[in-house]
């Protein structure tokens, strides 16, 4: 059977072509993201993070400053871009069988997942955490929390944790899942160990005892 033309219109070539230049556009915007960010991780590792200075990525780019700037507004912005990281390794493709997983061996796979995707620049990356924690910057202080709120809250999605959001269980998991983000995290600070071992066996320690816990808590909650 002969295939009957289609002849497109002149607006409709003009808006297809339009749509492959933003795509590739974006597709530049991302790259170049992706190239500051790596960049000033890689000198923060020379320097600190704090003496990281836009002026001089985009030296090192061979780029205008204001190129920088139409990425991020200041280092801080490049830091929120670096942690974007730790909630895609959260939510990458699990194993198989993955959902047969204890919620306790769920939760640590994930979480795990969120250190190693730092493992290798952990140094700056908790020098990230301290400056956005550091009295004078007062400005950092109410986004840190919002984001500690959305990486519990990506966790309890990548782990499949099924109370539904605004329960009491799941109220209950994130104030649990919180401190163990945080003590865990305080682990990690300074676990020299090799692949992190240190961290995993803290972890593993961790989650048993709040596993009891959590139940204790929730037989209590339904008692009443």
């Amino acid at each position: 059977m002969a295939m009957i033309p289609v002849h497109r219109s002149e607006e409709e070539k003009q808006g297809g072509k339009c749509q492959a230049k933003k795509r590739e556009h974006g597709e530049q915007d991302s790259e170049l993201a992706e190239r500051i960010v790596q960049t000033a991780v890689e000198m923060a590792e020379a320097c600190g993070w704090e003496a990281v200075e836009l002026t001089e990525v985009a030296r090192r780019l061979d780029m205008p400053v204001a190129q920088v700037l139409d990425n991020f507004h200041d280092l801080d912005a490049v830091a929120n871009a670096w942690f974007l990281r730790g909630w895609q390794h959260m939510l990458d493709d699990k194993p198989e069988g993955f959902a047969l997983w204890s919620a306790r061996e769920r939760i640590e796979h994930c979480l795990m997942a969120w250190f190693d995707a730092f493992a290798d620049h952990r140094r700056v990356t908790v020098q990230m955490i301290k400056a956005k924690s550091h009295p004078p910057h007062m400005h950092t202080w109410v986004p840190m929390v919002f984001d500690l709120s959305r990486t519990i809250q990506w966790l309890r999605e990548a782990a499949r944790l099924e109370a539904p959001y605004g329960t009491r269980r799941a109220q209950l998991e994130e104030i649990g899942l919180t401190a163990l983000f945080l003590a865990t995290l305080k682990q990690w600070a300074d676990d020299v160990s090799p692949e992190q071992q240190d961290t995993r066996r803290f972890l593993r320690r961790y989650l048993k005892r709040s596993e009891r816990m959590m139940d204790w808590l929730w037989h209590g909650h339904q008692a009443r």
